[in-house]
């Protein structure tokens, strides 16, 4: 999200640089992640500042997509699979299934804490992903159950959110390996298949 566009472009701009570092061929596309909960005036504003310094062709992400690809998750399977991204600014908890986000809900964090949510907050993305669980249809009820809910972002740290979550939706919830770089390591898996990764920009427009 560009809450900065000054800052944003200097960020950009050190990124391609380092990248240039590695391999100097010109860029010929970038892959960005940007929250499900971005309105379309924020994604064209995503994809005007990295196109901006990048000189190359921007393909948008949903970052809880992203993340399930870099926490190997199955996205294009029928069967749907539930993820709470938990970052520093937004969390999301999201229903995949084949290759999209289906269903979604996001909370803006106002505050955090060294070790964590703080209380009221952590209710409230507990609350939230309950909440997601009943919208589900309940032909895709039982799958998405046995499946259980795939913690990422820097929050799936926190063993007190993954208790609650457990004693309040009566599922399986696990907290990713190196939660905090699921993101960025579902965009580099995909940058690899650009297939996959034409199938899941498609929806992120």
């Amino acid at each position: 999200m560009v809450a900065d566009p000054d800052a944003c472009l200097r960020l950009v701009r050190m990124a391609v640089r380092d990248t240039l570092h590695y391999d100097p061929q010109p860029l010929e596309q970038v892959l960005a992640g940007v929250p499900v909960a971005a309105s379309p005036s924020d994604r064209r504003a995503v994809r005007a500042a990295v196109a901006e310094i990048a000189g190359c062709e921007v393909r948008l992400v949903e970052e809880p997509l992203a993340a399930a690809v870099g926490v190997g998750l199955d996205v294009i399977d029928p069967r749907p699979c539930l993820l709470l991204d938990v970052g520093a600014g937004i969390v999301e908890a999201v229903a995949i299934k084949q290759g999209a986000v289906t269903d979604a809900v996001a909370l803006q964090l106002g505050a955090t804490t060294s070790v964590g949510l703080v209380a009221y907050a952590l209710e409230n993305v507990v609350d939230m992903t309950a909440g997601l669980l009943r919208r589900l249809p309940d032909i895709s009820c039982p799958a998405a159950r046995a499946r259980g809910v795939v913690v990422t972002g820097g929050g799936a740290h926190q063993e007190l959110l993954l208790r609650r979550l457990r004693a309040t939706l009566r599922l399986p919830v696990s907290a990713a390996p190196q939660p905090q770089h699921a993101t960025v390591r579902g965009l580099m898996r995909l940058c690899l298949q650009p297939a996959l990764a034409a199938g899941l920009t498609s929806s992120a427009r």
